[in-house]
């Protein structure tokens, strides 16, 4: 395996042309160079992945070796040949993921950066982001698991689980970049895959996780080469006649509205937004829209939500990373809230102090509970935690 991988890599990467428009299909026998740097490459990251069984993501940038995330921190991989990467090179693995890719090259020449998948065969799939910086070019690839996640590893609480019984409504999975969120709803689409005769609809961007058809008959959209954009691919899952539908981002008004239209007439809806608690993508939601449409999208959103689930990743004492996570779930009093607007002594979180019974939970009862088992130690919980001082009065009994 050694010798292999420092063999390929010493193939000038820099070879591949840096073309306005994709090369042709890379043919081995049309072009056996192009064909030599693709194997290359993948030598490349099958050493990068090899670095650990917990590589999240690998990192290619100019002026360092190839790097890969291991439990939220970064470490070099020795690599003969790339121990300090040139911005050619780079360049050169830009248009190798992107030969035959002709949106996302014009996406990255015009916007600057680009999102993509990239499958290397026997070894995993990628959602990889290409982008420029001062001048150069840098590529982040996130590591997809071949299949999707097992349910019982992940260890969510009941109330993310229950998610697949649900018939319709909003459910929203938040939380920022790389805390899960994509993994959390990949597990719940494969358990109602598995348990539920449904016609089950994905727009993604991109393509992430493969769910092959079970019980249930899943159809997913990929973003540029299925469809232009969220809200069309939503307005066309109406007529597909799904009972679950999932929507990778709410990134504007539009698919917002879709969204809740979607859910109000019968369909489960699930999506994610990069929000850091139940109470803010209350907020973010109703401040994309006008202040005179306030009042009616906080009684659309109070009758179609369902779940509000917000996840932070948290170092684990002795290695490793562990999930944190915040539930919202509907009932009389939060869809009131939502309606009427928080105000003292009627908040969302106090809301979710009071609903344990209803597996309402919030991120610092989560954390208290983390600190006493040992999970995580009192000094990195209190640096996640949503209120500091309160987390600190909690644990005033600890030494």
């Amino acid at each position: 395996m050694s010798d292999t991988v420092t063999t390929a890599v010493n193939v000038p990467l820099n070879t591949v042309p840096i073309a306005a428009k994709p090369p042709a299909p890379p043919a081995s026998n049309a072009n056996p160079a192009i064909a030599q740097n693709i194997q290359a490459f993948h030598n490349v990251l099958r050493r990068m992945i090899a670095a650990g069984e917990k590589v999240s993501d690998l990192i290619f940038s100019p002026g360092r070796p190839p790097q890969v995330e291991l439990s939220g921190d970064l470490q070099g991989v020795s690599i003969p040949g790339l121990e300090k990467l040139l911005p050619p090179q780079i360049k050169a693995m830009a248009d190798l993921m992107l030969m035959n890719n002709a949106q996302g090259l014009e996406t990255l020449e015009n916007r600057g950066s680009a999102d993509i998948s990239y499958s290397v065969g026997g070894l995993c799939r990628f959602r990889v982001n290409i982008f420029r910086q001062r001048g150069t070019y840098a590529i982040v690839m996130r590591v997809i698991p071949t299949a999707p996640p097992n349910w019982e590893e992940l260890n969510l609480p009941l109330a993310v689980r229950n998610v697949s019984e649900l018939k319709n409504g909003l459910v929203l999975v938040t939380g920022p970049t790389g805390s899960g969120k994509s993994t959390t709803l990949a597990a719940i689409i494969d358990l109602i895959n598995s348990t539920k005769k449904y016609h089950i609809v994905t727009i993604e961007d991109p393509i992430e996780f493969i769910h092959d058809h079970k019980l249930g008959t899943v159809h997913q959209r990929e973003l540029h080469s299925d469809t232009p954009d969220f809200a069309l691919a939503l307005r066309a899952a109406l007529r597909q006649a799904p009972k679950v539908i999932l929507v990778g981002e709410m990134r504007d008004r539009e698919t917002i509205e879709v969204a809740m239209e979607a859910a109000e007439t019968g369909h489960l809806v699930l999506s994610t937004l990069h929000t850091i608690d139940a109470a803010k993508t209350i907020d973010r939601i109703i401040g994309v829209f006008p202040k005179i449409e306030e009042q009616a999208i906080r009684t659309r959103l109070s009758q179609s939500f369902r779940r509000i689930i917000s996840q932070r990743l948290l170092p684990k004492t002795g290695g490793g990373r562990v999930a944190a996570i915040e539930i919202l779930t509907a009932n009389s009093r939060t869809r009131e809230y939502i309606e009427k607007g928080e105000k003292e002594g009627r908040s969302i979180t106090d809301a979710m102090n009071d609903g344990e019974l209803e597996g309402m939970q919030t991120f610092d009862v989560v954390l208290e509970k983390f600190i006493r088992e040992g999970t995580v130690k009192k000094e990195i919980a209190l640096g996640y935690a949503t209120n500091a001082n309160n987390l600190m009065l909690a644990i005033s009994d600890l030494p």
